[in-house]
């Protein structure tokens, strides 16, 4: 038994020494990846006052040059409201009446029923109007209004059924008004089927036709006219855009 002892000691021993050892060897061996040594709290120093300028710097406001940012102020830019209508910002004018129709888009902007606008509106595709709008409406493509406008429109066709319009109508195309349409305002247009209500001159450089429904107060100026029975026209008619010379018809003399 003395013998296992002595020899569990010494084994014991032997291990301890030689963990020792290594242990030693790695707390001397130190990697010095710096070419000189580094005053630590120098550095620390450092940090500390970089820290302090970053905190300054984020806690001014920030402001931007105008000559640095563009920006771009629509003249009609509409805001929706808690009530789903539409304001616009700033009040603008509506004096091009004219349209680019080659450049005409296939999308089509929908002012459904219930909606309000206030505000010019433009578009380089088409528009249906089922709600209403307080402005000017302008479109190269198709104008459809079955709500109500108060405000000039130009378009490249133009179509209105069960409408309330209060403003001019200038389109480069027909012109059609629907039965139960009320339009008080010029119609300006190539040509155009009326079946509903105008008050205001109606100005067509092709024909149009008056239909039974129809109901104009004003005058009617066009290549040619036909007026279905039952229409009222409170008006004069003038087909002053017919190739015919009317003087060349009266002038006896010459005959």
């Amino acid at each position: 038994m003395g013998l296992f002892k002595d020899f569990k000691e010494d084994f014991a021993d032997a291990v301890d020494d030689l963990t020792g050892e290594e242990k030693e060897t790695q707390d001397d061996v130190m990697v010095n990846t710096l070419e000189e040594d580094v005053d630590v709290d120098s550095e620390l120093n450092k940090l500390d006052g970089l820290l302090e300028q970053v905190a300054s710097k984020v806690s001014e406001p920030t402001t931007l040059k105008e000559k640095d940012v563009k920006i771009e102020r629509a003249e009609t830019a509409p805001v929706m409201r808690e009530d789903n209508r539409m304001e616009e910002n700033t009040t603008s004018t509506f004096t091009d009446a004219s349209i680019d129709a080659t450049n005409v888009s296939d999308e089509v902007a929908e002012i459904t029923r219930g909606m309000v606008i206030t505000g010019d509106m433009e578009s380089s595709g088409s528009i249906n109007v089922e709600g209403t709008v307080k402005g000017n409406v302008k479109c190269n493509g198709k104008l459809v209004v079955n709500g109500a406008i108060k405000g000039n429109s130009v378009s490249s066709e133009f179509f209105a059924d069960n409408a309330k319009i209060e403003g001019e109508v200038n389109t480069t195309g027909t012109a059609k008004i629907g039965a139960g349409s009320v339009i008080v305002g010029n119609i300006a247009a190539t040509s155009a089927v009326i079946a509903g209500a105008v008050k205001g001159d109606i100005d067509v450089q092709g024909p149009v036709v008056v239909d039974t429904s129809a109901v104009v107060m004003g005058n009617i100026k066009s290549r040619s006219v036909q007026i279905n029975n039952g229409a009222v026209i409170e008006g004069l008619v003038s087909q002053a855009y017919a190739d015919v010379d009317i003087q060349s018809v009266f002038d006896i003399d010459n005959k």
